[in-house]
């Protein structure tokens, strides 16, 4: 084998090494651009899902349809302070676990029953938190202690209400279901008026 040859396979070889890594690393990382969280694909799925779970798809779109989890993202990462967005993080880790503890599968191999009866229970036991921290008078209580932990709790918090949030802005919401006209709206110069008789 001649020299050329050697260094061009060689060449080959360092250059496929590189771009090896690389590649992985972009399957790895979430479809949108983030700058202050790292979100990983199968991350970007839970929320997806749990996204889904909350605004199915019928005959009118579901949350994936509209991208509603990508909403979520960009909006805990541009709008949310650092300790909101690590609580995000971390509860999203306890989510995962307590799902997998309980049911023995991910959040996205269960059914929609179990789903639906997952989320409602964490829903349950953050009013039922919100009302024993309302009765608070002066008697000293002790702190409302549940089955899920407050970071699992804030994360569910976070990503129904920036699901509500993007699917009520959205193109679709507002082109289909609530027509939006700018103020001040259209000029009707034919509205039907009746004359009001003088007293």
């Amino acid at each position: 084998m001649d020299r050329r040859t050697v260094i061009k396979n060689l060449a080959l070889i360092i250059g496929g090494a590189a771009l090896l890594p690389a590649c992985s690393q972009d399957e790895a990382k979430s479809k949108v651009a983030l700058k202050n969280i790292d979100i990983s694909v199968v991350q970007e799925q839970l929320i997806g899902e749990v996204s889904e779970t909350f605004i199915p798809k019928t005959t009118t779109p579901g949350a994936k349809d509209l991208q509603l989890h990508l909403f979520v993202l960009k909006m805990v990462d541009d709008c949310y302070k650092k300790d909101d967005q690590q609580a995000f993080l971390t509860g999203m880790g306890h989510f995962a676990d307590v799902v997998q503890q309980q049911y023995g599968k991910t959040f996205n191999q269960l059914d929609t029953k179990n789903r639906e009866a997952f989320l409602l229970d964490i829903e349950k036991e953050g009013k039922a938190e919100e009302a024993a921290a309302a009765k608070k008078d002066n008697n000293p209580i002790p702190p409302y202690k549940g089955k899920y932990s407050p970071e699992l709790k804030k994360f569910y918090s976070m990503v129904k209400r920036q699901t509500i949030n993007g699917y009520t802005n959205s193109k679709y919401f507002m082109t289909n279901i609530v027509v939006y006209e700018l103020v001040p709206g259209r000029y009707n110069a034919r509205f039907p008026y009746k004359l009001k008789q003088a007293v």
